[in-house]
């Protein structure tokens, strides 16, 4: 398998941690999706990363879909519970996580164009999703030691990989008002799977 990405796309983290956790193996092909060379539209038609490129040509897109069919290719270690339930909150979470990158990747963008053009509101709008996004993360996870249940899931994989893109992207002292967030993200930074894929600054 080939995996097409970027090593600064929490998208693509999120689908190497989970190749990483259940060992599989595979090839990293890094290709920028914003360069003029770039050939992500070759393996998907809306130029997105990450692209997962099986053994047979075909390919798989966006993360969620290829996290779900890792989890059908080698199930060992689950990274969604069996429960119906559970699953339901592992999704809600992961869609929650992956809603505050969306919010980070905006303000990242609009940031890098000329200072006359900049539209602050729409900057103050999707600051306030970041905002909330982890204020709503900080109350559900309070208490806990993962995400959802008792055992570490694609829940925290999404968790981890959003926070490290707003570390990245957008720092700011978030940690203080959000400490179980913070345990989280120590927690996940002790597992071999993040450690190797934190983002290049």
């Amino acid at each position: 398998m080939q995996l097409i990405m970027s090593p600064t796309s929490p998208y693509a983290r999120k689908v190497r941690i989970a190749l990483r956790e259940k060992d599989l193996p595979f090839e990293p092909v890094v290709d920028i999706p914003w360069n003029d060379d770039t050939h992500v539209p070759d393996f998907n038609p809306l130029g997105k990363i990450p692209v997962l490129r099986l053994d047979d040509g075909s390919t798989l897109y966006d993360s969620r879909v290829i996290v779900q069919y890792l989890e059908q290719v080698r199930p060992a270690p689950a990274l969604m519970p069996a429960d119906a339930a559970a699953r339901i909150a592992v999704l809600r979470w992961e869609a929650l996580a992956d809603g505050l990158v969306d919010a980070a990747a905006t303000v990242f963008l609009e940031r890098k164009r000329p200072a006359a053009m900049q539209d602050n509101a729409w900057i103050a709008r999707q600051q306030g999703k970041i905002a909330r996004a982890l204020a709503a993360m900080e109350r559900d996870l309070a208490g806990r030691r993962w995400c959802v249940g008792d055992s570490f899931s694609l829940a925290d994989i999404a968790v981890g990989c959003a926070l490290g893109y707003l570390d990245l992207r957008l720092p700011q002292p978030w940690r203080e008002a959000h400490p179980a967030l913070a345990a989280l993200c120590a927690r996940l930074g002790e597992r071999s799977a993040f450690a190797e894929t934190v983002p290049p600054q």
